[in-house]
């Protein structure tokens, strides 16, 4: 049998995953970089992948129960994402590469988001990519996965970590506010916050900064956590709800680790039976940055022949976009 390796690394999270010719996922483990207070600083980050890359790498060949001398070819996230990371994780593929003399699949982790839906069922859907640095509504026309809408400011994740890390709640700060929010005992009083959306474009820096200046003058931490959420959220569902409008697609597909959020989940559910569409999330282990969702790709991309035996040819491309690449391999 024919094996594929996974592996992620665009920023706080190294995964490595297994994955066989026909898409089975026979592990996908990882290991998150964390912090009791602050946020991520790359280049900590990076020797954070650099010590557990090795153990995860056996980990996953274990769970799967292969050999490393069974892999075909590796898939890694090389865009976007912190340069640091994705330098780490390229620097470990392609020593991987040379060792087995197998080639490389080069991965857009946003892409590989959107891809992982067809494991669920979804076939051609609008997707709400919510994530740390990324928040975007997407969906495939003409060749590409074209951005309908975005955020203008900051990525949703990113936002709630940065006020959850002003609130001293430490790093990652979505999980910590979800459970403030389900505290909440006035969730019939919300407290007013600037509701930015654009057309199909969202902002939510006016908002962060109300959030700390509600804080600062005394506000209950669990009030605020619900009132961030249901504003938030209402923006999102409301962007994704206009695509659909837009685009005459019937499918809403969620992505990325805030999508983990069970308040997010149960809005977009609302909306989709409100629509008449359907309504499709993967579970949780290929929603948050796994290298599960990367080899899925990966392998897709392989069997098109999309990947690269040339070592010196691959590289990392932090800044690219989702709609800069090209979708060859439908």
């Amino acid at each position: 049998m024919k094996y594929i390796l996974g592996i992620e690394t665009t920023a706080h999270t190294f995964g490595v995953a297994v994955l066989d010719f026909g898409g089975n996922i026979f592990s996908n483990v990882r290991d998150m970089y964390t912090t009791e207070k602050g946020g991520m600083i790359p280049m900590e980050v990076r020797k954070h992948h650099a010590k557990v890359a090795p153990k995860l790498f056996e980990d996953a060949l274990k769970e799967a129960g292969i050999l490393e001398d069974k892999l075909e070819a590796i898939a890694f996230s090389n865009a976007p994402g912190l340069a640091p990371c994705l330098l780490e994780g390229m620097a470990f593929a392609k020593s991987l590469s040379e060792k087995l003399n197998i080639p490389l699949i080069k991965v857009n982790h946003c892409v590989a988001h959107l891809e992982i839906g067809t494991s669920v069922g979804a076939t051609d859907p609008v997707m709400l990519y919510a994530s740390g640095a990324n928040t975007q509504i997407i969906a495939y026309e003409a060749g590409k996965y074209r951005v309908f809408g975005e955020t203008l400011d900051l990525g949703v994740g990113n936002f709630i970590d940065t006020f959850a890390r002003y609130a001293g709640l430490g790093f990652p700060g979505g999980p910590k506010i979800q459970k403030l929010a389900e505290e909440c005992k006035n969730k019939d009083s919300l407290i007013p916050l600037s509701y930015s959306i654009k057309g199909m474009d969202v902002s939510f820096s006016g908002i962060q900064t109300q959030l700390k200046n509600l804080l600062d003058k005394g506000e209950d931490i669990k009030d605020l956590s619900y009132s961030l959420q249901e504003v938030i959220f209402a923006m999102l569902v409301e962007a994704a709800e206009r695509a659909l409008a837009h685009t005459g697609k019937k499918e809403l597909l969620l992505g990325g680790g805030v999508a983990c959020n069970s308040r997010l989940q149960e809005m977009c559910k609302i909306m989709c039976s409100e629509r008449g569409v359907k309504y499709f999330c993967p579970p949780r282990p290929l929603l948050v940055d796994n290298a599960g969702m990367i080899g899925y790709l990966g392998l897709k991309m392989y069997k098109a022949g999309i990947f690269e035996k040339d070592l010196l040819k691959v590289d990392i491309a932090p800044r690219e976009r989702t709609d800069d690449v090209s979708v060859t391999w439908k």
